[in-house]
């Protein structure tokens, strides 16, 4: 049942993105929605300065504000990245918190399936302490050791020291819960 209501809800995204594409908008269309953007861009910086969080306003910590990460009942801070990824998994997220049973792997990471595949955009890399990654397009990894292997980045872990995530990720298997 939680599958086919994701199944729904990211073919409802992806309707929108499509026509969203193929719609014929003037050039001063354009600039006025650019405007608006800006303004609203604006507003939300004003909003997110009075209650005393952080006053930047970039893509990545807007994602910030809306999913957070907690590693067996405990949140940490995480810088998400802007991509496909991340944004399809923002909008599970949105719809029903995700609860995921980790599994430790090669005194390095956990790993955990997601459930569903998410749009991967592979890239070899050297991984460090706090990155969290998409792999296989179905499983996410979060890492508190390195590695060398093509993922797609989700995020960092931003508040942990490579020695805290050590205890934290590397004693036992862990629950991860994303809402």
């Amino acid at each position: 049942m939680k599958q086919k209501l994701l199944i729904l809800v990211l073919i409802s995204v992806l309707m929108l993105v499509m026509s969203a594409c193929g719609s014929d908008q003037t050039e001063e269309q354009n600039e006025q929605d650019n405007d608006a953007k800006a303004t609203e861009t604006e507003t939300s910086a004003s909003e997110v300065s009075s209650t005393g969080a952080e006053t930047e306003t970039t893509d990545t910590e807007k994602t910030d504000m809306k999913m957070k990460l907690f590693i067996d009942d405990q949140e940490v801070s995480v810088e998400w990245e802007n991509n496909e990824a991340v944004s399809a998994l923002a909008v599970q997220v949105k719809a029903q918190p995700l609860t995921i049973d980790m599994s430790m792997y090669d005194d390095f990471e956990q790993v955990g399936d997601l459930g569903t595949r998410l749009p991967a955009e592979d890239v070899q890399m050297e991984t460090e302490p706090g990155d969290i990654m998409l792999y296989a397009g179905d499983k996410i990894v979060v890492f508190y050791g390195t590695n060398s292997w093509a993922y797609t980045p989700l995020g960092k872990i931003k508040d942990k020291t490579e020695e805290e995530l050590a205890e934290l990720l590397g004693q036992h298997d862990v629950t991860i819960t994303l809402k």
